[in-house]
């Protein structure tokens, strides 16, 4: 039996860390030791999810237990100094969407990883849905051929109102710890997509808005626009969508066809032809969650690929700062920045 690797766990603040809790916990080769966290009551829900150990500060429990791999569950802006302490203890880090709440902030993770020679992961949950896994499958087979425009929105009635915990759309409210407001939360899933199939844009422009929010919000709409030169990307932000629209959400329109990700399904339409209805693969190992898939990388020596890389979430930071310095300042921005 292998040796099991010590996980912890920078911060509670950010919502997907209770799933990721349950993925680490459930994997054999794991061994879960504390949290580092503020706030009581959280750290009280994580020790009753099964975590043995609780320090009252991230900083804590990095100074204090020998990790191989930190989780870290934090603001934003706090991805990157969680990032470069546990790297310089040695751990790798698997972190949550968006990799940080500035350009500056991904670069520096990134240089952490590679000054370290740690692992760096981003945890995007929409990679882990079998539709878009098998929509990205029949991308990268050819079956559309090549991408002319990409379109993707995410969208819902706020963190707020749709139940999020109040230590988390706290700080989604705040443009410093987020980054902005739904442009960061939401655009940055399609800026993830973008940059996983067409790389960085040549220009960017960015709109955002509170177009309905009553209190305090950054912004509760925004959509970013990229021009490749020879592609379009779409991408949209709502935290105001009363009810969910019929979509799809998810759509490549390429040379051959045009795919798209319709409910549990995908579905592709080639001239001619009606849309044909593929229903995906069961997720199967190393794809079914983060944890599993950055373990497999780890103890296998595989690289991290494809829109959890570094690489990828660190360009979809450009194309997200590309895209809020647009909107604030009514330009187009020119890429690389």
């Amino acid at each position: 039996m292998p040796k099991k690797l010590r996980v912890g766990f920078a911060s509670l603040v950010h919502d997907h860390v209770w799933g990721e809790l349950h993925h680490w916990k459930n994997h054999p080769l794991v061994e879960l030791v504390a949290v580092g966290e503020p706030s009581e009551r959280l750290r009280n829900k994580a020790l009753a999810a099964g975590v043995p150990k609780a320090y009252d500060t991230w900083e804590e429990l990095l100074d204090k237990e020998q990790l191989d791999i930190v989780q870290a569950a934090s603001d934003n802006c706090t991805a990157a100094d969680i990032t470069e302490m546990s790297m310089e203890k040695g751990a790798h880090v698997v972190t949550e969407k968006p990799m940080a709440a500035t350009f500056d902030q991904a670069n520096l993770m990134v240089a952490a990883s590679q000054n370290h020679q740690r692992l760096l992961m981003v945890n995007w949950p929409n990679v882990w849905e079998p539709a878009f896994q098998e929509w990205e499958r029949q991308i990268l087979s050819g079956a559309i051929g090549r991408i002319l425009h990409l379109k993707r929105r995410n969208a819902h009635n706020g963190p707020k109102e749709i139940g999020c915990d109040p230590a988390f759309y706290e700080w989604l409210y705040d443009a410093k710890r987020n980054g902005a407001g739904a442009l960061m939360d939401y655009c940055c899933y399609g800026a993830d997509i973008a940059a996983r199939f067409l790389g960085l844009p040549k220009r960017v422009t960015g709109i955002r808005s509170v177009l309905a929010k009553d209190y305090p919000v950054p912004d509760d709409n925004a959509i970013i626009l990229m021009d490749y030169g020879n592609a379009f990307a779409q991408v949209e932000a709502s935290w105001t969508e009363i009810t969910y629209a019929p979509g799809p959400y998810t759509t490549a329109f390429g040379t051959e066809a045009i795919c798209a990700i319709v409910g549990k399904n995908v579905v592709i339409h080639r001239p001619g032809k009606d849309p044909e209805t593929i229903e995906p693969k069961p997720l199967a190992a190393p794809m079914r969650n983060a944890p599993e898939y950055f373990l497999h990388c780890l103890t296998t020596g595989e690289e991290i690929t494809g829109f959890c890389s570094s690489a990828v979430s660190r360009d979809a930071q450009e194309i997200l700062e590309a895209g809020l310095r647009s909107s604030d300042t009514g330009t187009h921005i020119n890429l690389p920045l």
